[in-house]
């Protein structure tokens, strides 16, 4: 059984799910991807992990950092969940690029190199925007690309953690 919960945000609506003892999912409500598990039944529910990633959400957009993180469940590929364990370590208010991501999971992989695209791939389908930190991802030159939830909240998220946006552009 899956559970959810609305959460108003600055930035727009935000959907949260969880099984019975964590957080399984945050989409922002228009994104490109949401949490339409097919055969999964969803209850609206108040759950001990919905109001932690509630609570995490009012401190985060407070404009601090959370010092605590919601017990998550994520599934994924063996590759995304490598993905995905990288993006929790980029620190709040600092930026890393697809590439540099690429030659991480190169380098435990032992492969000379791993395409930055694949990654991207990985990053896009990040079940737990924002408290998974995929909006800290940005192309080598500079461009602010490849947001699920869009390149707007990507921008508003940024501003938020006070990353110096003058250095960054949006793809045309």
């Amino acid at each position: 059984m899956q559970y959810q919960n609305s959460y108003h945000s600055p930035v727009g609506e935000i959907l949260l799910t969880a099984d019975d003892t964590a957080l399984t999912g945050l989409w922002f409500q228009g994104g490109k991807y949401d949490a339409n598990h097919p055969g999964q039944e969803q209850e609206e529910k108040r759950t001990p992990a919905l109001a932690q990633a509630r609570e995490w959400l009012t401190i985060y957009f407070s404009g601090r950092q959370p010092h605590f993180r919601p017990p998550i469940h994520i599934s994924g590929t063996s590759f995304q969940l490598a993905v995905w364990n990288i993006l929790q370590n980029i620190p709040y208010g600092e930026t890393v690029t697809y590439g540099e991501i690429a030659k991480e999971i190169a380098a435990q992989r032992g492969l000379s190199r791993m395409s930055a695209q694949a990654v991207g791939g990985a990053v896009g389908h990040n079940p737990l925007s924002i408290i998974i930190p995929c909006h800290r991802v940005v192309g080598a030159d500079g461009s602010l690309t490849g947001y699920s939830g869009g390149i707007e909240k990507k921008v508003k998220l940024l501003a938020l953690e006070k990353v110096d946006l003058r250095n960054f552009y949006l793809p045309v």
